[in-house]
């Protein structure tokens, strides 16, 4: 069965700037460059006729373009042992919308979501035990002023993921431009 979530993909020059930040913690499971993305909603594991269905549904949502830019590093939990660094997103109403409506096609699909509020973030790394404290300190303030410049969200789109020991393998399912509909299905 299909491991699906629904993101955006970065711009080259953006993942780049992203990628640099990827090192300097040796405890650290850093993202492969080709796995950086903001996920907009994990679904999760769905049957053939479900995976069918949510990339349909997908097809029918229409936004107008807008900017976005990342901008600080943050943790997860905010609070106890380090488990997820990450880049922060600033972002507007145009994103949230974006996120509802899609929620709204993956509820109709049958699937129950998460409650969790959500944090549009990139993930940077993860942490089986969290890095020493001075050493994580030293590497923030070396990146906690981190900014992109804007770049255009104009589609998103819906990947699997396969759990692999080395981490996980993303592919691409779909790409869903805001105007035209389906760019891309394989």
């Amino acid at each position: 069965m299909p491991r699906l979530f629904v993101a955006l993909q970065l711009p080259d020059g953006i993942r780049a700037s992203v990628a640099r930040l990827c090192q300097g913690l040796p405890d650290a499971r850093w993202t492969p460059d080709e796995n950086l993305h903001l996920t907009l909603r994990f679904i999760g594991e769905v049957d053939m006729p479900c995976f069918q269905e949510i990339g349909e549904m997908l097809a029918s949502i229409t936004a107008p373009p807008f900017d976005l830019a990342l901008r600080g590093i943050g943790q997860f939990p905010p609070r106890g042992p380090l488990r997820h660094l990450w880049a922060g997103v600033e972002a507007g109403e145009e994103l949230a919308r974006l996120r509802r409506r899609i929620d709204h096609v993956v509820r109709e699909a049958g699937i129950e979501l998460e409650r969790r509020r959500f944090v549009p973030h990139v993930t940077l790394a993860r942490f089986r035990q969290p890095p020493p404290v001075e050493r994580m300190a030293s590497w923030l303030a070396r990146r906690n002023l981190f900014r992109t410049e804007s770049f255009p969200v104009d589609s998103f789109t819906l990947f699997s993921s396969r759990l692999r020991p080395e981490g996980s393998h993303h592919t691409i399912e779909a790409e869903y431009d805001f105007v035209r509909g389906v760019l891309f299905q394989p």
